[in-house]
Formats: structure tokens, sequence, C-alpha cells
């Protein structure tokens, strides 16, 4: 059966918009320096699970999966790393050391 338009162009498609879903919260995040709403284990299991997607990918040689999963992980980094150095987080200073 052959589609009329290449499979490859909806991934894209796709991965634009949903990695684009993570771009205010990256940047609130990033702004504020506050990751108190967010839990450490979603932070530590998405990454890992982005990473793997884009390892994936890379494998495949699917340019659709490598390039969301590489802009997502880039976006939730910086998060994952507020969250660990956060005062109190497991990086981060005690509260009133």
């Amino acid at each position: 059966m052959s589609l009329p338009f290449d499979p490859e162009l909806l991934g894209l498609v796709a991965g634009s918009i949903t990695t684009s879903a993570f771009v205010p919260q990256a940047l609130r995040t990033i702004r504020t320096r506050s990751t108190r709403d967010l839990s450490l284990g979603m932070c530590v299991l998405f990454c890992t699970g982005t990473t793997l997607w884009l390892c994936y990918g890379l494998l495949l040689g699917a340019l659709s999966v490598t390039l969301a999963n590489a802009a997502t992980l880039m976006l939730n980094l910086p998060i994952l790393w507020l969250k660990l150095t956060e005062p109190g987080g497991v990086l981060g200073r005690r509260a009133g050391a």
C-alpha cells in the first residue's frame, strides 16, 4: 500500500508538536528557577525515557524520532538540573544551611 505522503513527515510534525509542549514549562522553570511543583521521580524517569527514545531513533536512523527526542531532552535536562540542585534537593544545599 502506497501512502500519499512520507510517513517521516508525519513523525516530524508530531514530534514538533509534542516537543513544543515543553517549551512553556522549560522557559518558566528556567526563568523562575523553581521546580517545587515538579516531582524528582518524574523528571528522572522522563529524561531517562527520552534518552532511550533518542538512542532508539539513532539506531534505526529515524530522523523524526531522533530530532524530537533530542529537542525534548535539551528542554528537560535544565529542568532536571534545577530540580537536583534546588535548596534541599539531592545536590542542593539544605534549607537553612
